[in-house]
């Protein structure tokens, strides 16, 4: 956890445009589409987190809380309150995010978050999704003309990685 002291880098918002398989590899993938454009970023995530993120884009109610639900009440019941999260950066081909809380007194911690914990939070806290421009351009995120089918177009995409290519995202 920190404190944020420093500018903020130029931050995308982003919205989930879906999750699919990578055909290759059987993983998971969550993508994150840039609001107003054509720009999408594949994040390669677990299994757990997949289930975490569809279940609540589903709006399926689980009979007890799960790991997420939990966090998102112990974060209510301290009186604090998700502000967003951001996928701020790819170190080493993995990517790392943050979740920003805003403590009851006002102050704005940062803490650190695999990207698809964090989304599974935000969703949850109906909080904004960000993506650092810096991460879409090292990423080489996947861009689409309009009208393209953005499914297809993905799959094409992601048959077409070599295995060092895909080897190079991890979770």
């Amino acid at each position: 956890m920190s404190e944020n002291t420093e500018a903020p880098a130029a931050q995308l918002e982003v919205e989930i445009r879906g999750l699919i398989l990578d055909p290759v590899s059987n993983t998971p993938i969550v993508i994150l589409k840039k609001s107003d454009e054509n720009l999408f970023l594949p994040i390669w995530i677990g299994i757990f987190e997949a289930n975490a993120i569809a279940l609540q884009l589903e709006g399926v109610a689980t009979p007890r809380p799960m790991t997420h639900d939990l966090l998102r009440s112990v974060i209510a019941a301290l009186g604090a309150r998700v502000e967003g999260i951001t996928v701020h950066s790819l170190v080493e081909s993995t990517f790392h995010a943050r979740i920003l809380v805003r403590a009851a007194d006002g102050h704005l911690c940062e803490i650190d978050a695999r990207p698809s914990d964090a989304i599974a939070l935000a969703l949850r806290c109906q909080a904004p999704i960000h993506v650092a421009a810096a991460v879409f351009r090292e990423a080489h995120a996947v861009d689409f003309r309009e009208g393209e089918d953005e499914e297809a177009r993905l799959r094409e995409w992601l048959e077409s990685l070599t295995p060092e290519q895909l080897g190079k995202y991890k979770m």
